[in-house]
């Protein structure tokens, strides 16, 4: 077989596979608007049970909803008959998936997950099935063909299933006004939470290089070579008025001939890019990369607190 048949073949189940979302969006209705409420009204949370590939799409389920707001638990139906049904509470809301409607396992389980929850929810692809005779609402994921060669691989199906848990969730998001910060909230060591609530403070390096506007070449040259940033910041009294860099330095030492006479108010950068220690890092990534800087001062309440550089916050995941 050549590489253009495995790419028709590819094309294809891609193709059948975008087919059955479009009936899948086509034919959504008012029982999906029900489940949607029955699950946001819960007083308890969310109670997903699957088994087989269902049992893997419940449990990617679980932790999109989980993630975003709305509290769930997945329950394999093979071991909710052996002890694991008490995970169950009245208050809890069951969501079971099922194609078939009709495995053993859920059918056996059905009037259990029925009289120890609020509500029963069926994702199923059969309409007939047990599982939706015992379901208050029921939601198809019917599909016309699997994707697979010899259609009979769970492909099409759990697509179906995965993309109408997304829906769920995401409705579920707009109906809570779930935003960024409840999501950063969640997600707080990951790059996503660390751009959404990571400070400026929690990145600060621990050298702070500092001269006054007097300070000579020889105590400016010490304080740059102290530190692993190349920067030194100039302070009259209390006030930053500027920064040294070790290219500033160098391009005076090319410049000049008598260097005694030479303080660090003659050669500073005036008026330095800083930040609040409150601030986002993000922020200060952002400010960094519009000037084309390495670093930047921070400072608490206007007062010379820190240096914070962008290979800190690049190497921590902030962009």
């Amino acid at each position: 077989m050549n590489h253009p048949d495995l790419l028709h073949i590819a094309k294809n189940a891609l193709s059948i596979e975008i087919t059955e979302l479009e009936n899948l969006k086509n034919r959504l209705d008012e029982n999906f608007l029900k489940a949607v409420e029955i699950i946001n009204s819960a007083k308890g949370k969310l109670i997903i049970v699957g088994i087989g590939k269902s049992a893997h799409v419940g449990n990617k389920m679980v932790a999109t909803l989980n993630s975003t707001g709305t509290p769930s638990q997945f329950l394999h139906a093979s071991e909710a008959i052996h002890g694991d049904l008490g995970v169950i509470q009245k208050t809890d809301v069951v969501l079971c998936i099922s194609n078939s409607g009709n495995s053993p396992e859920i059918v056996n389980l059905l009037p259990f997950l029925k009289d120890y929850s609020s509500s029963l929810i069926g994702m199923t692809g059969n309409l007939n099935s047990k599982l939706a005779e015992f379901s208050e609402v029921v939601l198809n994921t019917s599909v016309e063909k699997e994707a697979c060669p010899i259609k009979l691989a769970p492909t099409s199906s759990t697509t179906v299933q995965m993309a109408l848990g997304d829906a769920l969730a995401v409705c579920l998001m707009e109906l809570n006004g779930f935003r960024e910060n409840d999501f950063a909230k969640f997600h707080p060591g990951g790059s996503l939470g660390k751009n959404l609530t990571a400070k400026v403070e929690q990145f600060l390096s621990p050298q702070k290089p500092l001269v006054s506007a007097d300070a000579n070449i020889r105590e400016i040259i010490i304080s740059i070579s102290a530190s692993t940033h190349g920067i030194t910041v100039v302070e009259e009294g209390e006030r930053i008025t500027g920064v040294i860099t070790d290219g500033d330095l160098r391009r005076m030492l090319m410049s000049e001939q008598d260097l005694s006479k030479i303080s660090a108010k003659d050669i500073m950068s005036s008026n330095p890019k800083s930040i609040d220690k409150n601030a986002l890092a993000k922020e200060a990534m952002q400010i960094l990369k519009d000037k084309n800087i390495g670093q930047l001062i921070v400072t608490d309440q206007g007062k010379y607190f820190g240096i914070i550089d962008i290979h800190r916050l690049l190497d921590e995941g902030i962009n």
